[in-house]
């Protein structure tokens, strides 16, 4: 250490987080110094963050993410809860400006997997790109937290003239999906069953600004939902009763992995109920959905994105799907807790 250093010796990431390192003395600055700061680097000193002024609305919103395991394909607890905040802001229109993170701590915890999920926030705030300002870190008995439990919340600005609200839908307007769905879910489902599928099973954790902002860029957007917990059959359900409307979904065009197929039927579990991490919904005006389409399919994040269906004036706000027996049946909220855990 340098002679300006409090501290006498570096931190020894081989040890494990202690009930001291949440109390506020040198422990916790060591800590704070010499492991997050070292990757998180754009915290600001302080007790709060300093942002710039900025033209245009702000947008709020907070995540918490318990997921278990905490490492898994394609993903882990860092990269799900940065993209989980990062996505409820685009899916307002919004730009992110800034997150906070905060972690609860359970004593125990191995530093050295502590490093590595500090690595992974900031690896992918990076890739957004969208700077980690501040944040707090709180230890809890040995027993009491599982390892770690992470908040994180962002502030973003939504420009002038853009307006995504379900009150927008109408009738006639078509719904849009930018890829497969089910992949987070049932990924994280076989793992902790044990499964071991041979196909390419794994999280669709990403991003989805750059999307969203392609999407923006041609006028007929109404209304963007990012379909996480309770997967499709959730978010459409929310939209009809949100926007007064119904919904004729078809089971033929919803894009889903044969593997996420597979999973489902060895599980029980229909794959529109599942949770995604890296997927939105659109609702779109039916003039400007096949133009929608073709920008989705350009960009790296939407090239498996596929018009679904159409939105009914329907007072009941069912939500029916088409079958590719071509009956029809309710697509019903789910009921119940298919897996804890999962985001």
């Amino acid at each position: 250490m340098t002679a300006a250093s409090p501290f006498s010796r570096r931190l020894d990431l081989t040890g494990t987080v202690e009930l001291f390192h949440g109390g506020g003395g040198r422990a916790m600055a060591q800590l704070i110094a010499e492991l997050f700061r070292k990757h998180l680097r754009d915290v600001q000193d302080g007790d709060a963050a300093l942002l710039p002024p900025v033209s245009g609305r702000l947008a709020v919103t907070t995540d918490a993410s318990v997921v278990a395991p905490r490492w898994f394909p394609g993903g882990d607890m860092g990269s799900l809860a940065i993209n989980g905040t990062v996505n409820d802001l685009a899916m307002r229109g919004a730009r992110p400006l800034a997150l906070t993170v905060s972690m609860v701590l359970e004593e125990g915890l191995p530093l050295q997997e502590l490093e590595r999920l500090a690595q992974s926030l900031a690896a992918s705030a990076a890739a957004v790109p969208v700077p980690v300002v501040a944040g707090d870190t709180k230890v809890v008995e040995r027993g009491k937290g599982d390892g770690v439990f992470l908040s994180v919340a962002g502030v973003g600005v939504v420009p002038d003239g853009v307006t995504l609200e379900a009150s927008a839908i109408r009738p006639g307007d078509r719904v849009l999906v930018s890829g497969t769905l089910g992949d987070h879910g049932m990924t994280l489902m076989s793992l902790r069953e044990g499964l071991g599928f041979a196909g390419d099973l794994q999280s669709d954790c990403q991003p989805l600004v750059d999307l969203v902002a392609s999407l923006l860029a041609v006028s007929g957007v109404r209304c963007l939902r990012d379909p996480t917990r309770g997967g499709l059959a959730a978010t459409v359900n929310e939209l009809a009763w949100a926007g007064a409307c119904g919904f004729l979904l078809d089971e033929t065009a919803i894009p889903i992995r044969p593997t996420v197929h597979a999973a489902g039927e060895l599980l029980g579990i229909d794959p529109l109920t599942v949770a995604n991490e890296g997927k939105l919904v659109a609702i779109v005006a039916p003039d400007a959905a096949d133009r929608l389409l073709t920008v989705a399919r350009a960009h790296p994040k939407g090239r498996d994105a596929a018009l679904i269906g159409t939105v009914t004036d329907d007072p009941r706000h069912f939500v029916q799907l088409k079958t590719e027996l071509g009956g029809t049946r309710i697509l019903d909220w789910l009921m119940g807790e298919q897996l804890p855990r999962i985001c």
